[in-house]
């Protein structure tokens, strides 16, 4: 751009959108978000714009570039305003130097100025890329992405420090304005801030679903609903020729395990209009979901004005979501009497004033996530493992067989005397951890971790994957091998925090009592059924990955064979 002309942005577009937590208590569907002029902005954003206004008036006083002025102020390139400008990020710059020398902030990378980061960790903040940030710079780093400080923790003693130890310091959530848009500011269970409203959500969603008593009660059904799965596997030609996408039926059986315990609904194939509508919603949210376009806003806030467009899609999907939830399933719900169930829970603490009719709907979108696509996720992980080590769906079959009999089917109680399976079960997790940075936290206040000062305000990314991907607590980690489990005391409690993959303390992940025997019924039960191999001409299934810091699926979805054992 020699010679060229910079032109600085209008300052309309560092408009930025506004939060919607004053709706109407009636008003589950919102309008959309105010959007209110630059004057307004948070003064970090203004702060942001002017240093990046100075950055090019000090480009046009060492190039010679002359630079047009937006239309809100008689901008020239003189030298009383690039002195001025100079003076003021000059100020910000020696501020920043000085809260440096009275703060003692753990290391990390050098960050560049508005950027921070981002230039360096150019594969994003994904566990492998923090993993070897920790190898540089130890197991608490602090990195600048952006105008956000992020606290990366590698170690199992740290990460009980965070998550346990100083459990209510640590234990907020860190939001993006995506994540304010599709929870209405915190107001669901997974994202809210630590506190009373979050303490309320968390024992109505408990209640219903995550104890051993609803476990029990629930199996049956679940046992039922894998037997439909197999049965229709069984049934389609292809699956013994050309192969299947295990994925499609999988997350049918999945949905309507958990629908049938929220709603007594259940989806008769994979064309139910009712369930390609719900597909449809949870895939136009889940794509705009994982797009790294938010974190541009989030990180750098003075990017948002060029974000609008994609800002404005998140909440119209998300609105889209919500509508058909409340029309679909709710309302539906509320026709109904007879013996109460899931979502019944939640209505009552909406009539009874503890939640908004609001958070009844976010609670259920957390349903979607916390309980159903993840648990999808680690199955369709272990059944492409499965194809690639045939040695251990032998070994799985064997011990199927010489526990419960051949022919005998697995049931849920029947899990804990199968020590391999729960090996299995727990490999998956540590190789195909489907959230590897656990979801993050905050701290309010300013606080103290190591011998370190952590601004208030830190995320707190908890690399859960890299450390259980780490030799210096485990071996052999190039092989896919349950054996480890069966030769150590590792559980999945949240107490080994070489092994965290629901998290632990109080944010943890309370899915867990759901998702881990339902991983361990299903797989069991296919290879009961089922010698699980290859597509024709195909040796293994990819296991390349796709996704964010808040969720790793198979990239390709895998196609199978499903051949009937016996044939």
């Amino acid at each position: 751009m020699r010679g060229g002309r910079f032109k600085i942005g209008r300052l309309k577009h560092a408009q930025a959108w506004a939060a919607v937590s004053d709706q109407p208590e009636n008003d589950v569907v919102h309008t959309p978000p105010r959007i209110f002029n630059a004057p307004a902005c948070h003064s970090a954003e203004l702060r942001i714009w002017v240093l990046e206004l100075s950055t090019w008036v000090l480009m046009d006083s060492h190039n010679n570039v002359s630079i047009e002025a937006a239309p809100f102020i008689n901008f020239s390139a003189s030298s009383l305003i690039s002195t001025s400008l100079v003076a003021l990020v000059g100020a910000l710059l020696l501020a920043k130097v000085v809260q440096k020398m009275r703060l003692k902030l753990p290391p990390g990378p050098f960050a560049w100025p508005i950027v921070g980061n981002f230039l360096q960790l150019r594969t994003g903040l994904t566990p492998q890329t923090l993993a070897a940030v920790a190898k540089k710079y130890g197991d608490v780093c602090l990195l600048q992405m952006g105008q956000r400080k992020v606290l990366v923790i590698s170690s199992p003693a740290m990460a009980k420090e965070v998550l346990q130890t100083q459990g209510v310091e640590f234990g907020s959530r860190a939001r993006n304005l995506v994540f304010d848009m599709t929870t209405g500011h915190g107001q669901d269970f997974v994202f809210a801030d630590y506190g009373e409203h979050w303490r309320k959500m968390r024992r109505i969603a408990t209640v219903p679903f995550f104890t051993n008593k609803v476990v029990q009660q629930s199996r049956l059904a679940w046992e039922q609903e894998i037997g439909q799965a197999i049965s229709e596997i069984t049934a389609m030609p292809e699956s013994t020729t050309s192969g299947i996408i295990i994925r499609d039926r999988l997350q049918l059986m999945m949905y309507n395990i958990m629908y049938h315990m929220m709603f007594r609904r259940r989806f008769s194939g994979l064309d139910d209009p009712l369930y390609v509508q719900l597909m449809k919603h949870n895939r136009d949210n889940h794509h705009l979901a994982q797009s790294f376009k938010y974190n541009y806003g989030d990180f750098v806030p003075s990017f948002k004005p060029f974000l609008r467009g994609y800002l404005k899609d998140v909440w119209a999907a998300n609105q889209r979501r919500l509508v058909f939830l409340r029309d679909a399933f709710l309302n539906e719900r509320r026709k109904q009497t007879g013996q109460k169930i899931g979502v019944d829970f939640f209505l009552d603490a909406h009539l009874k004033g503890e939640i908004s009719e609001s958070s009844v709907l976010y609670l259920v979108q957390n349903m979607n996530v916390a309980a159903i696509d993840t648990t999808l996720w680690s199955t369709e992980w272990g059944v492409a493992e499965l194809v690639n080590n045939p040695r251990i769906q032998r070994k799985i079959i064997d011990e199927l067989d010489n526990v419960l009999g051949k022919g005998v089917p697995l049931t849920e109680p029947d899990l804990p005397r199968l020590p391999y399976l729960q090996a299995m079960v727990k490999e998956i997790l540590r190789v195909h951890m489907v959230v590897p940075l656990l979801l993050p936290h905050m701290n309010l206040e300013a606080a103290k971790l190591a011998g370190y000062d952590i601004p208030a305000g830190c995320r707190v990314l908890v690399n859960a994957w890299g450390i259980a991907n780490d030799p210096r607590y485990w071996d052999k980690l190039e092989e896919f091998n349950p054996d480890r489990f069966l030769d150590n005391n590792v559980e999945l409690n949240g107490n080994d925090f070489r092994f965290i993959p629901f998290g632990s303390g109080r944010r943890s992940c309370p899915g867990s009592i759901i998702a881990l025997p339902l991983l361990g019924l299903v797989l069991g039960k296919l290879l009961q059924a089922f010698e699980i191999l290859p597509p024709p001409g195909d040796n293994k299934v990819d296991l390349s990955s796709v996704g964010s810091q808040l969720g790793l699926t198979i990239a390709k979805r895998s196609r199978v064979v499903m051949k009937p054992r016996g044939m």
